[in-house]
């Protein structure tokens, strides 16, 4: 099979040979059809990860393929099911384990062919969706479906940018009937925000205190912030865009969020809580939704697989307006 791993120092090495894996016992064989590239893996392959990550490790957490072959004792899928992978291999259901052995980092990750994985560690394919659509769900869309869950009709959900998480939590906050407002940093994707169905679009740029502007839109504060990165002025201004009783999700780890202004938080009697995208059991809720409510991920650009360096530079230069995704077909 052809796959791609990273070089010393940092990048990818153009796609090379490598043996077709076997699946063992309770793993089956994907023939991956899909993957999509997140901001992490960016800084993966650049060699700037927190982690260390091995010289040769395949990238990318992200991947939908078919069941090709199964090993002794694989019960949950047959040959020839639609598959995605799960973010944390190893979290089933119930409380979050730790973060444990990712794919793309402590183990080879998809941009290849085929992949043995464990049965556990993977879910079906929503019903409609392309393997296109199903490789842009495993981070991305599960990050932020725990970050909006429980957000439902009268509610008031912001969200920050025009970033893959971002884009999927404006979707599943509307498709929960709540009332999502957004922020940004130009016209262009102010208007793209409000075709998604965002009510409210502030211009972060020129509104420097825009947190003060959501509470003022929403009569008194947002019940639910998805805090992308946790900057401290970022933090700061979803402190003051909260209202009494919300809640901040936070999503990655961008920034420091030292300076966080902490009386004015509790004053708020508000709860900040980080999110770990989620388990193998809420990628499966997830998917019920994404099925019922007939949800289409928003894409950016398609590469094909020899393409692959082009997908991370495309994600690098941070142009894009949903996910960007490397066919395998």
């Amino acid at each position: 099979m052809r796959s791609f791993h990273i070089k010393a120092g940092g990048g990818l090495v153009a796609s090379t040979e490598r043996p077709t894996p076997r699946p063992s016992a309770g793993q089956v064989l994907v023939r991956v059809m899909a993957t999509s590239v997140n901001a992490r893996d960016r800084v993966i392959v650049a060699g700037k990860y927190a982690v260390p990550v091995p010289t040769g490790r395949i990238p990318l957490s992200d991947g939908a393929g078919v069941v090709e072959a199964i090993g002794e004792g694989v019960t949950r899928f047959r040959v020839g099911d639609g598959v995605m992978g799960t973010f944390h291999p190893d979290w089933v259901q119930g409380r979050f384990p730790g973060w444990g052995e990712l794919r793309g980092t402590q183990r080879d990750g998809w941009l290849a062919q085929y992949l043995a994985v464990d049965e556990q560690s993977l879910v079906a394919v929503p019903d409609r969706l392309s393997f296109e659509e199903a490789a842009t769900l495993p981070c991305a869309a599960l990050t932020a479906w725990s970050a909006v869950r429980g957000v439902g009709p009268g509610d008031t959900l912001l969200v920050q940018g025009s970033g893959n998480v971002s884009l999927f939590a404006l979707q599943f906050g509307r498709l929960h009937g709540a009332r999502v407002l957004a922020t940004t940093s130009s016209a262009e994707k102010a208007r793209r925000l409000s075709d998604l169905g965002a009510s409210d679009v502030v211009d972060y740029t020129s509104t420097r205190e825009w947190g003060a502007r959501v509470h003022a839109l929403t009569d008194g504060g947002v019940d639910r912030i998805v805090e992308i990165g946790g900057g401290a002025d970022s933090v700061a201004q979803s402190v003051e865009a909260v209202a009494y009783g919300g809640q901040i999700a936070l999503v990655g780890n961008l920034a420091s969020g030292g300076g966080m202004e902490l009386t004015r938080f509790f004053q708020r009697s508000a709860t900040l809580r980080s999110v770990s995208v989620g388990s193998r059991s809420d990628f499966e809720q997830m998917n019920r939704d994404i099925a019922r409510y007939r949800l289409n991920p928003v894409i950016d650009r398609v590469f094909a697989f020899e393409e692959a360096p082009e997908a991370f530079a495309c994600v690098e230069e941070r142009g894009h307006f949903g996910k960007v995704v490397i066919s395998h077909g």
